[in-house]
């Protein structure tokens, strides 16, 4: 550990500060910041120029003086404590404990920004983690080691869905790896980290969770550390003790505001949306952080959560997230303001994984293709909705008027859920069948015979 000092600094600009005259300095290297009152800061350096650097403070820079701060080079990048026993506990955006149950005595420190997977060693996701909802497991199957975000809306239910997934998300049951989940709130306000922290003890989920909170009055630099701290966390728990580990992030677009405010601190040259041109670079640094790696028994799966600004899909942030997941789903604000819960519209959501880590062995055999027929028909729903809204309803055939209601109980059937409510994947199915027997036989093209007299409810 470096020992050499410094006093002063030359510059003070919100959470950066900038020193002259270092030597042997480390790109992301973390630095000790105490200021003249003893107050001690913890920061990493963002910019080497020459022997000028800047450093970006986790907390504010309240306090701090030109003349007397005094700063120390720790010699090595940020790190969080690791061992076993995070489990049940709740930390900081940046690991230090907050729930009052003492300190951690690490196994070991591991470094926030990891280190990279390696493509070659990464094993295909195979098999499905069953959250308990059914327009989830059964047409946007979440697979072991893929990373499928969830793509919401200011002011709607993502928050407790996030909660419901957390209570109730469990592997299949041929599976007995040890499943635990790194939970990593950013941004959140302080009555939804109060309804979290309730929502998981109250349902005694706690004990398999550890919980990463960065609240909304925060330091928006300590934001950036949130996920990257999680991971860590993840990575720790599903590498070297062999667990199947479920990463939920939630709100990453406040992460991404975070980014573009410090961005802007800095001065960089803006692109859209005033985000810097890293932005692609940066959220992959996070989201490829998933997976599966060959002879390791553990996993990393990822379910980030982002509110769309303006519910315009086509925003920077959830853009570029589609780019670099494996599929979405997507909460639609009409299905919300209807009373369904979970609000998930079902044709633009995806999961590109699903049909490797579905159908006999994993599942069922028949969830590939009624997963298929559950897409045909429901968007043969939105055309003859179309029609009726030109024509109206008292106009159609009685094949159109069959869809009309199908459409409505399968919103109100399959697509509703209680809070409470956990669908195993046999469950979902079987209502799936349900429903699709409102449906002539002729209409179930997307379903072999074979398929149809053994699961299709006979009618009358």
């Amino acid at each position: 550990m470096k020992s050499i000092e410094y006093i002063g600094l030359e510059e003070i600009n919100g959470p950066l500060v900038v020193l002259d005259g270092v030597s042997g300095a480390g790109y992301e290297e973390t630095v000790e910041i105490v200021s003249p009152g003893g107050k001690r800061r913890i920061g990493q350096i963002i910019q080497i120029i020459g022997e000028r650097i800047v450093v970006q403070l986790y907390e504010d820079s309240t306090g701090l003086s030109l003349e007397n701060t005094r700063t120390r080079l720790t010699g090595h990048s940020m790190q969080i404590p690791l061992t076993p026993d995070l489990l049940g506990r709740v930390l900081s955006g940046t690991g230090n404990p907050i729930d009052g149950m003492g300190a951690i005595y690490p196994e070991k420190m591991g470094d926030v920004n990891g280190s990279a997977m390696n493509p070659i060693c990464r094993e295909y996701p195979r098999n499905f983690i069953q959250t308990g909802i059914s327009s989830i497991d059964v047409l946007s199957t979440l697979i072991i080691g893929q990373k499928l975000p969830i793509f919401s809306g200011s002011g709607m239910p993502h928050n407790r869905l996030a909660a419901q997934i957390v209570r109730r998300a469990s592997l299949s049951g041929a599976d007995d790896t040890p499943f635990a989940i790194v939970f990593a709130a950013m941004g959140v306000k302080n009555d939804e980290a109060l309804f979290f922290r309730k929502s998981f003890e109250e349902s005694g989920a706690s004990s398999r969770v550890v919980m990463f909170m960065n609240l909304s009055d925060d330091p928006v630099a300590e934001r950036i550390i949130t996920p990257r701290a999680a991971l860590t966390a993840a990575e720790y728990l599903a590498f070297e003790k062999e667990m199947h580990i479920l990463v939920i992030l939630t709100d990453m677009t406040a992460y991404a505001e975070a980014v573009r405010e410090i961005s802007s601190t800095k001065g960089e040259i803006p692109s859209r949306k005033g985000f810097p041109g890293y932005l692609y670079s940066d959220l992959a640094s996070i989201y490829e952080r998933a997976g599966i790696v060959k002879g390791k028994k553990g996993s990393i799966t990822q379910i980030p959560i982002l509110t769309m600004p303006n519910d315009d899909i086509t925003h920077p942030i959830p853009d570029l997230t589609g780019y670099i997941t494996e599929g979405q789903i997507v909460l639609d604000r009409s299905i919300s303001s209807r009373g369904i819960y979970p609000p998930v519209s079902v044709l633009p959501s995806l999961s590109r994984l699903m049909k490797d880590g579905i159908g006999e062995g994993y599942t069922r055999e028949d969830h590939p293709q009624i997963a298929n027929q559950i897409f045909a028909s429901y968007a043969k729903v939105g055309e003859v909705r179309s029609l009726a809204s030109v024509i109206g309803e008292d106009e159609l055939g009685e094949a159109d008027k069959l869809y009309m209601s199908f459409g409505e109980r399968f919103e109100k059937e399959f697509l509703a859920q209680r809070r409470d409510e956990s669908r195993s994947i046999e469950e979902s199915l079987d209502l799936g069948w349900k429903l699709l027997s409102m449906l002539d036989v002729s209409e179930l093209d997307r379903i072999d015979k074979k398929m149809l007299d053994k699961y299709l409810p006979k009618k009358g």
